[in-house]
């Protein structure tokens, strides 16, 4: 079905690989262009409850953008280009089923832009991170500007921007950048542990819960809607009393047993 990805769906979870270890799993338009298209996978297949975004082979998640790629673009195809990886990664930000990375290596420039767009990020322990476009004369452009300094602070955004110095996963940890950082043999089987547990939980509640955070770190209107993150939690915390899934967990609570959520 792709030629820079690999697929599997089991119990729910579909694994997207990418799939190019001879370049380090590197982000070229066929890669950006699947990877769309796996995403809207995500979003359109009722078979798959949540997804895990890894890479291909031992050394990298993503080392980053093909640069021959950049050669001879012009600022106006620079601005596209841009466009183009925002907008996939927003649809992976902003997707109503988790979508988790496995970062089993390198994640570096676009690699690094992509795992922050997920929901959240584990890590092996020989991950590095990093924005080091500065070192082409570029600045990150798939929404790395932002969302490094939602996730460590403007400071150290700053720094790592400015000097193109990596961030090993210890340090990654230790800045809320990765809320694990695990064996490389313990990094998938641990992924799909947490998004067993939260596949256990209400589907409709799950998607609530993004939307809000995403509200919380997005200050444009253009992705909030005009509304405060208040208002968006009020908002969908009254949606939720509308679905079945509320009914189900508040009976089951009170009969001591475990629910059955049926995303209704």
């Amino acid at each position: 079905m792709y030629s820079t990805l690999l697929t599997d769906l089991n119990e729910g979870i579909l694994t997207i690989t990418i799939n190019r270890p001879d370049k380090l799993n590197a982000i070229n338009k066929t890669v950006m262009k699947e990877l769309g298209e796996a995403v809207d996978e995500v979003y359109a297949n009722a078979l798959i409850q949540a997804a895990i975004l890894t890479g291909s082979g031992a050394k990298a998640f993503v080392a980053g953008a093909d640069i021959s790629e950049f050669l001879g673009l012009s600022a106006a195809e620079g601005t596209v280009l841009a466009k183009t990886g925002q907008d996939i990664f927003l649809k992976i930000e902003n997707s109503p089923k988790p979508i988790v990375a496995a970062v089993n290596g390198f994640a570096l420039g676009g690699g690094c832009e992509l795992a922050m767009a997920c929901h959240f990020r584990l890590c092996s322990e020989n991950a590095k991170f990093g924005q080091p476009e500065v070192n082409l004369g570029l600045i990150p452009g798939y929404g790395g500007t932002q969302r490094l300094t939602q996730l460590v602070g403007k400071g150290k955004a700053m720094e790592m921007m400015m000097t193109g110095a990596l961030m090993d996963a210890a340090e990654a940890l230790q800045w809320g950048l990765v809320n694990h950082v695990l064996p490389s043999d313990q990094l998938i089987s641990k992924t799909r542990e947490i998004l067993q547990q939260i596949q256990s939980k209400a589907p409709i509640a799950i998607t609530k819960v993004i939307e809000c955070v995403n509200v919380a770190v997005l200050s444009d209107s253009a992705y909030t809607n005009g509304k405060s993150g208040y208002e968006k939690e009020q908002q969908a915390f009254g949606e939720c009393f509308g679905t079945e899934d509320m009914k189900e967990g508040a009976q089951a609570f009170l009969e001591k047993r475990k629910p059955v959520f049926r995303g209704k």
